[in-house]
């Protein structure tokens, strides 16, 4: 044989030969046992999260932060989200807050409708009533309402249902909006 035809067949010998070494050696070596994280996810029907002010100019301190999600084994049912939000209305060290436990969630494209009921709050009266906020997530540019909007408190609203509130009519002040919405994608 000539000297090149030896070192091409003495080459391909050796990469034969280290990759069934190579597949030898991982076959022998202790199987890993997958985990739950390891499976594929299962997207969540839907979700509202962030936290932004709103724009005043009077210089109110208002602030609404979301926690709110569906998951996909609840799909079809929007009264099954679970979570929480919160806000806040302060104007020269006067004002209220409220935490409220959310009982619905709806999005649809980039806006989100959470309503929930009222589990802590320092405003007289608000413990127990529902409100609604919904939320337009455009980036830098979010906007919400909230359904109290035309009787001036949460207090002032009555029998308020599910996954109700207003357009989402009040601008972010600019810097804070991080609203994230997952659009509800029901089976019809």
């Amino acid at each position: 044989m000539k000297r090149r035809t030896k070192i091409v067949v003495l080459g391909s010998a050796l990469l034969l030969t280290a990759g069934a070494a190579s597949a030898a050696t991982a076959s022998d070596a202790p199987r890993e046992r997958a985990t739950a994280s390891d499976a594929p996810r299962q997207r969540e029907a839907a979700a509202l999260t962030g936290t932004a002010k709103l724009y005043r100019s009077a210089g109110d301190d208002i602030t609404f932060s979301f926690d709110a999600h569906l998951a996909a084994k609840d799909k079809a049912d929007p009264s099954k989200a679970t979570g929480h939000f919160a806000f806040s209305h302060y104007l020269n060290g006067e004002g209220a807050r409220a935490e409220v436990k959310v009982d619905c969630l709806l999005t649809g494209g980039k806006v989100a409708v959470v309503s929930g009921v009222v589990t802590e709050s320092d405003l007289p009266g608000a413990e127990g009533k529902r409100v609604g906020v919904t939320v337009h997530d455009l980036g830098r540019h979010d906007r919400l309402g909230y359904s109290w909007a035309s009787t001036g408190s949460p207090v002032d609203t009555k029998e308020l249902p599910k996954c109700v509130s207003s357009a989402p009519f009040e601008k972010v002040a600019k810097g804070t909006g991080d609203f994230t919405v997952v659009p509800w994608q029901p089976e019809f």
